[in-house]
């Protein structure tokens, strides 16, 4: 197989000036070349956020995983105050994990996978708890639930509460708005709807917010989310020896983002994904969520009886499709499809097309009609049962 297609919540298929980047120059990161990288990719982080008082705000850089990121706030924010996790899905749930190892004093609001968290419950719980900080996930990969920042933002204002959101998920997908709706962090990856290598995350945050982690007790070395932005304010700097290639690939993934202007990625994300479920819809494959709930760059999907989970991600494997299962609850029931990353409008209708060959039974090969050259090839859409001729730019 010479190229896998990833319709995969993340890792994801990169741009080839990504994959370029990787392989730069050799630097030394104690010197002024990586910490005017360092600073190129902060300064962008912010734009990528929309920040208007950027002054206000810094973006610090982690050589690890998302949950790095997620593990850095928790262990830094808390201190001995009292912090409550929402959670509707697996990544909520690893979140109250990650904090009941960090803070004696952690609460869970606990809802169903799949399902909306209810703001009437939260604000009852708030009025009778006293609660310093709020914890929750944007973008519940799990399900493919968005949750409301800007509903949650509001109850932690009024409540007087700081508000840490993992947007691991989400952020180069969706908007977020951390001035307006009270986001004091926000956490997110390398990877995914960034378009870069797995391996950094980062943590944009309140630069009031950061210089008040300097009163709390550290209980992280490398995850001291203090030491990150001490060592950036101060230095322009990483605390720990980064992962240079990486920093040299989320630049250039962010600067792909800037130069078509975040707006449009978003739009463009939107529409993959709008394309995607019509044509699995076309199908008569029914979703997991409503469309108001759904993020946009994740579908979860049921799976008809006829076919086992294994059995569709292994034969669209063959063709060099991967796609996830569905996690927890869902497993064995539905399966993940994403539709970020390097995936083109000729991408997605291969995957369509090989879709509709195994759901129909008829064959898991290649219909007769297709060559599979990804990314260079023409192939019916599915479109009210007639085919439609695709150029390679997708029109």
């Amino acid at each position: 197989m010479d190229k896998y297609l990833l319709f995969t919540p993340g890792p994801v298929n990169v741009a080839e000036n990504v994959r370029s980047a990787i392989g730069k120059e050799d630097i030394c990161h104690r010197e002024i070349d990586f910490e005017k990288l360092l600073l190129s990719i902060e300064a962008k982080l912010l734009s990528l956020f929309e920040i208007r008082h950027k002054s206000q705000y810094r973006a610090v850089v982690i050589s690890g995983s998302g949950t790095a990121a997620n593990e850095a706030m928790l262990s830094s924010v808390v201190g001995d105050k009292n912090i409550l996790v929402l959670s509707n899905g697996e990544f909520g749930e690893r979140l109250h994990a990650i904090s009941t190892m960090h803070n004696s004093n952690t609460f869970l609001l606990e809802f169903p996978w799949g399902e909306s968290m209810d703001m009437d419950v939260i604000d009852t719980f708030l009025q009778q708890q006293s609660i310093d900080v709020i914890a929750m996930v944007h973008h519940e990969t799990s399900s493919g639930m968005l949750n409301s920042l800007a509903d949650v933002g509001a109850l932690s204002k009024v409540n007087d509460a700081v508000l840490v959101v993992d947007g691991v998920s989400s952020v180069g997908a969706e908007t977020i708005d951390m001035e307006k709706n009270n986001v004091a962090f926000c956490s997110s990856s390398s990877s995914k709807a960034i378009g870069s290598y797995a391996g950094l995350s980062f943590v944009v945050g309140k630069r009031m917010e950061f210089e008040e982690l300097k009163s709390k007790p550290a209980k992280s070395t490398y995850l001291n989310l203090h030491k990150f932005y001490d060592s950036i304010h101060k230095h322009s700097q990483t605390p720990n020896t980064p992962a240079v290639p990486l920093f040299y690939a989320l630049e250039q993934a962010l600067e792909n983002i800037l130069d078509e202007g975040v707006a449009y990625r978003h739009a463009k994300i939107r529409r993959k994904a709008e394309v995607l479920r019509q044509g699995m819809s076309k199908l008569g494959l029914r979703f997991l969520l409503e469309s108001q709930d759904m993020c946009s760059m994740l579908t979860a999907v049921f799976v008809p009886s006829h076919i086992t989970v294994a059995s569709l991600r292994q034969q669209l494997r063959e063709h060099g499709i991967i796609i996830y299962e569905g996690k927890g609850c869902f497993s064995g029931k539905a399966f993940q499809v994403g539709n970020i990353g390097e995936l083109s409008d000729i991408d997605i209708q291969f995957f369509l097309t090989i879709l509709q060959g195994i759901l129909s039974q008829k064959t898991s090969s290649v219909p007769s009609n297709v060559t599979p050259i990804f990314g260079h090839t023409q192939f019916p859409i599915i479109h009210n049962d007639n085919e439609v001729l695709v150029t390679e730019d997708g029109r």
